[in-house]
């Protein structure tokens, strides 16, 4: 039983005759006759009643005929859902975002997105770096920017850009020259990221220095978000660490004295997708969109 089929089938019982049908197909008579046949042969059933005017369905046609309806609905659907992707007039854009997106002026990306291609459907997910990774790798999301390192097994992984990490005193005495990792070890240390501690793409480079440096981290206090570790570093509990954008936005607590390190460290923002794994035509545009409002953007921090 082919699609071709049971178009013409359905067409014959629209039409009355295999003569109308082959001008809808632009086909010849007999071809359509033998389309019809064949589907009668497979079936074991005679379709239509021959009239010498117009075709009329018999029995088993009338049985056919909502199963014959659905399966080209089905197809036409399918096939429109499909170009309606191509045409970025329909279905869904799935991307994950970084936790901090707000202080690269990526909070705005929905509207822009939807203001150009509003009738795609949006899902951002804002989460850590190391959850993004995984969620694309998975296949829950098509793709997202991340902060690097992460695990890149099945990941085709970009660099866009760099935001310099710097540390962050309520105390200037603790700022005035450049921080080195062994300082962090005398420090009453605050670290956002909880849930994932030091598999945190910054924490992990802070614990790979440590290494190196023959000392161990260990924060004091941590809490889940970057905002929460300033507050309490601006009530002067301990000491904490954060990006440039987020030191440069008007959020970051002015009584809050900053100083970089001694061997400069930085964030490096990537565009990561499933390795040979085309990306749908509303995910690559919104992938787009990011990539270009986040090297637009206008801040400190420099691209790669």
């Amino acid at each position: 039983m082919t699609l071709n089929q049971l178009r013409a089938f359905l067409l014959a019982h629209r039409l009355g005759t295999f003569t109308a049908v082959a001008a809808e197909l632009d086909m010849a008579q007999p071809s359509v006759s033998e389309l019809v046949r064949r589907l009668e042969e497979e079936l074991g059933a005679v379709l239509f009643v021959r009239g010498s005017r117009k075709l009329t369905l018999s029995e088993a046609g009338r049985a056919l005929l909502p199963f014959a309806e659905q399966a080209l609905a089905a197809v036409d659907h399918g096939g429109a859902a499909v170009r309606a992707l191509n045409s970025l007039s329909g279905g869904t854009a799935t991307f994950g975002l970084l936790r901090n997106a707000d202080y690269y002026l990526l909070s705005d990306l929905v509207r822009q997105f939807l203001d150009r291609y509003p009738d795609v459907k949006v899902r951002l997910v804002g989460q850590n770096s190391a959850e993004t990774a995984a969620a694309v790798r998975d296949g829950d999301l098509e793709a997202g920017l991340v902060v690097l390192p992460i695990d890149d097994e099945a990941l085709s992984v970009t660099p866009l850009a760099r935001d310099e990490v710097l540390y962050v005193s309520p105390d200037p005495e603790r700022t005035r020259r450049p921080v080195a990792v062994e300082d962090l070890t005398t420090a009453p240390l605050i670290l956002y990221d909880a849930r994932y501690g030091w598999a945190d793409p910054t924490r992990r480079q802070l614990a790979e220095r440590a290494q190196l440096a023959g000392v161990a981290l260990d924060a004091g206090i941590e809490v889940e978000h970057v905002e929460s570790a300033l507050r309490l570093a601006a009530q002067g509990i301990g000491d904490t660490i954060a990006s440039r954008a987020v030191v440069d936005s008007r959020r970051f607590p002015a009584e809050l004295h900053t100083a970089p390190f001694a061997e400069p460290l930085h964030d490096t923002i990537a565009l990561i997708h499933r390795r040979n794994r085309t990306l749908s035509p509303a995910t690559r545009e919104l992938a787009r969109l990011a990539q270009e409002t986040l090297l637009s953007s206008g801040t400190s921090w420099a691209s790669t």
